[in-house]
């Protein structure tokens, strides 16, 4: 009989060693990780490179996200702590308050007010947290959290925290890149908001290379929303705004971080209008089947744009990160849709035929 495959352990026990954990550490985990690298075959024959979609939708709450927070929480739990706070434009709300529910401590969430998507708001209320909305965007909550975190007795789980936990989580999904390929890909895409992705991908990405697992290390290219394009323009962006709003970030608490992992991979960064964005998911979800939130169809749609003005290279290995699940923001998605919604038949053949344009 064939030997069984073994199944995924979570983030943690398949990467235990190349991690913050020792053996008293307890694993809060929800099987994160293990997330599928997809072909797009359109994608390919379109750039003329082998071009795959490293699906992070896949995860437990539905993001990238889970990636980190299974150690940031870990550590939390090792240290004993009880209360959790974070600052987020959805995601990491709903991740901070799945895991922290699990672990047994409380989280407390602190979203832009009447800006974030009901499906993530849905998942940090139904996970048990606490959720106050602020009065100004994803930096202003940044800020609110940073300050609890230093005042009172609660541990601070953003990527922007500088223990470092939720980056080094992140990482590996770098090291499954490589351990799927055999090598790092030429190129890897994906959008930059808060900027932690892009900084925990070359992170991962450059300890593999030390340690012989991957001969090279690609060239990064972020790619933010035309409204919310801080690293683009070089400066702060006061209000940001665009429809992707797991993006919607002014001022990146790990800008200098990207910027560093663009200059020394020979990356690029640049900025999308909301226009290509909403057509790159569109895209993505009609040809290969995978639905990501607005955010999430940034990469691609960077491609498509690179493409376009001849800044790709026909031959190389792509990746394109798409960080999040589409059913976490389907008002968009269905207000992008538009009359295809609206389209109703008696249940009668002949007439639905007519209606779908069969005769």
């Amino acid at each position: 009989m064939a030997e069984m495959p073994r199944p995924w352990r979570g983030v943690v026990e398949e990467y235990r060693s190349w991690l913050p954990v020792g053996p008293e550490t307890p694993v809060i985990t929800l099987g994160e990780g293990g997330t599928p690298l997809v072909t797009s075959g359109w994608l390919s024959e379109l750039t003329g490179c082998d071009v795959r979609i490293k699906v992070e939708g896949t995860n437990p709450t539905g993001s990238f996200k889970d990636r980190g927070m299974t150690v940031a929480v870990s550590k939390a739990a090792e240290a004993g702590v009880k209360l959790v706070v974070c600052a987020s434009t959805g995601n990491t709300s709903a991740s901070a308050a799945a895991y922290a529910s699990r672990a047994g401590m409380q989280p407390v969430v602190l979203v832009p007010e009447g800006r974030i998507a009901q499906g993530k708001l849905a998942q940090a209320i139904v996970h048990g947290a606490r959720l106050v909305q602020v009065r100004g965007n994803f930096d202003d909550c940044l800020k609110l959290a940073r300050g609890l975190a230093e005042e009172y007795p609660v541990v601070l789980v953003n990527s922007a925290n500088r223990d470092g936990f939720r980056l080094a989580g992140q990482k590996t999904a770098a090291f499954e890149v490589v351990d799927v390929l055999g090598d790092a890909p030429d190129l890897h895409l994906l959008p930059v908001g808060n900027a932690g992705n892009i900084t925990a991908y070359w992170a991962g990405y450059g300890e593999y290379a030390a340690a012989g697992h991957a001969t090279r290390r690609p060239r990064m290219w972020g790619f933010q929303a035309a409204g919310a394009a801080p690293i683009v323009a070089g400066a702060p962006v006061e209000d940001p705004e665009t429809v992707a709003t797991a993006i919607r970030v002014g001022n990146p608490a790990r800008w200098e971080e990207a910027v560093a992992a663009l200059e020394e991979s020979s990356g690029r960064i640049d900025a999308i209008p909301d226009e290509e964005i909403l057509a790159a998911q569109a895209r993505l979800a009609a040809r290969d089947g995978i639905f990501v939130e607005p955010a999430s169809a940034v990469g691609v749609a960077g491609l498509l744009r690179s493409h376009a003005a001849g800044l790709v290279d026909p031959g190389q290995g792509v990746v394109i990160t798409v960080t999040g699940h589409g059913l976490k923001d389907v008002d968009t998605a269905l207000a992008a849709a538009g009359d295809l919604v609206k389209l109703v038949v008696p249940p009668d053949p002949d007439a639905a035929a007519r209606a779908l344009e069969l005769r």
